[in-house]
């Protein structure tokens, strides 16, 4: 009798391969970019674009199947697994080859940084980078927004892959709506109103004083709450109050769950409004401004209006992980940016591009801690949580709370390797927050106004193993790190 396969290789080396001519595609349109601007990071973006090409040759035309056989669960977690990895270590060639990041340790964290959505940035003058590369690292960041696995569900069938297993493994949050029941089609919708949106705030911030290219840019890196720009000031170079409002707007509209955003598209605005986790995004985000609000009022002297913008944009900016500036918070006293780092692990909700925890998972969480102290008071008592008037299975309950206990726990373990590594403890907090966040600025020299080229190169490969498991959630990565998962 034939011993079944632990995974089917053919299989997980074509769908690599399908998925990379998808890196390459984009990469190309890099390189028009850089041809258009005539510059000199056109070879290197060329050559990195063969490479890319031709390695997605090799992977899927020997590999592919003929019976058009379906991933398996456990193919899918170790594809969406090492995807994040292989597109990294291929979208790194153009800085590597160019001159401009000459580190690959360098290369590798700023482009992870990017398709992660984190933001995290080693450079210190951006704006000498050519329009190729700041185009590429703007575009990484839209592709990682969504997930370039959602990407692919909408197109592996022309392959004759099926994809549900890496929906799964994409998106393993608590709640996952379904606009339609094929995943092909439900990736197909959810990117063209990520790419309707992407649009919209692109022709906004043209109108508004940006150039094309920057708009372009900065549309990418907002809806992907990515926070990548192409101004060494972040969106503080332009001072422009009809930006700032702008890219606030479209930080908060990418917090939201796309589906919700869906179906208000469709006049659905009930449902929309109504829904709990909507709510309790806004509320918190607009209460975490008026803290800031108040607490700078007494002090700080820019102006009542400047105050509640750069307050707001700052909010929602680190709630959503998106990572732009407009200000340094650092220097708003110890209060103000200890809360902007508390702020780090939220998130938006559910089914939006940003990272952090999660409100859904902090409504769950707040709700069965307030049931427990009332069935603590009342034993006898059947107190369910609920959610949108719905009852949450206690097994979700019991996922949220595990999370979340993982969360904080690589968290801490993070702080601790960045303290062995040299780096000091307001840094070291800082970097491991923002990492798993993917939020982008972290705490001191490394906040809002610096960055992490000082960062041992040992604290960059830290780093960019903590975003990864921020980007899938923790639970993805750790399933393909147990030993059970390569056992039969």
């Amino acid at each position: 009798m034939k011993q079944e396969q632990l995974f089917d290789i053919r299989l997980i080396f074509s769908t690599l391969g399908s998925l990379l001519f998808f890196e390459a595609g984009f990469m190309a349109i890099a390189t028009i970019v850089a041809l258009f601007y005539r510059e000199p990071d056109v070879p290197a973006l060329c050559y990195a674009n063969a490479i890319t090409f031709f390695t997605a040759m090799l992977l899927y035309f020997p590999f592919r199947r003929s019976d058009k056989k379906q991933l398996k669960k456990r193919e899918g977690y170790l594809i969406v697994s090492s995807i994040w990895i292989v597109f990294s270590f291929f979208g790194s060639l153009p800085f590597l080859f160019s001159g401009y990041i000459p580190s690959y340790a360098n290369a590798f964290f700023e482009t992870i940084s990017g398709f992660t959505t984190t933001g995290a940035t080693i450079l210190s003058d951006i704006e000498a980078l050519p329009h190729g590369l700041l185009f590429w690292r703007s575009i990484i960041q839209w592709l990682g927004g969504m997930g370039i696995i959602v990407l692919s569900l909408a197109v592996l069938p022309i392959f004759g892959i099926g994809g549900m297993q890496l929906y799964v493994a994409e998106v393993p949050g608590p709640t996952k709506d379904k606009i339609r029941p094929r995943v092909a089609q439900t990736a197909k919708l959810l990117w063209s109103i990520y790419a309707a949106i992407t649009m919209a705030e692109a022709i906004l911030l043209y109108i508004a004083g940006m150039n094309l290219f920057d708009a372009i840019c900065h549309a990418f890196t907002t809806i992907s709450t990515g926070g990548y720009s192409t101004k060494n000031a972040s969106i503080a170079y332009w001072n422009s109050p009809f930006i700032d409002y702008i890219v606030t707007f479209f930080m908060i509209i990418a917090g939201m769950n796309y589906t919700l955003l869906y179906t208000a598209l469709r006049g659905n605005l009930k449902r929309f409004f109504h829904n709990e986790e909507i709510k309790y995004y806004l509320t918190l985000g607009f209460c975490i401004t008026a803290i800031t609000i108040i607490c700078r009022m007494p002090k700080d002297l820019s102006g009542f209006e400047s105050i509640i913008r750069s307050s707001i944009f700052q909010s929602f900016t680190i709630m959503t992980s998106t990572g732009f500036s407009t200000s340094d918070f650092m220097t708003w006293g110890a209060f103000l940016w200890t809360l902007m780092l508390i702020t780090m692990m939220f998130g938006g909700c559910a089914g939006s591009t940003s990272g952090g925890i999660k409100t859904v998972r902090l409504i769950l969480l707040i709700k069965n801690s307030y049931f427990e102290f009332k069935r603590l008071l009342h034993p006898n008592a059947i107190i369910p949580v609920k959610f949108n008037d719905k009852v949450v299975q206690s097994t979700i309950v019991t996922n949220v709370l595990a999370f979340v206990v993982l969360y904080a726990t690589t968290i801490i373990i993070g702080i601790f390797i960045f303290l062995l590594l040299g780096i000091n403890i307001k840094e070291a907090v800082g970097a491991s927050v923002t990492s798993i966040g993917n939020v982008g600025p972290g705490l001191g020299n490394s906040g809002p106004s610096g960055n992490f080229s000082s960062f041992p190169d040992s604290a960059k490969w830290v780093m960019s193993f903590l975003m990864l498991t921020g980007r899938l959630e923790i639970f993805t990565v750790l399933f393909v790190l147990s030993p059970s998962f390569w056992k039969k």
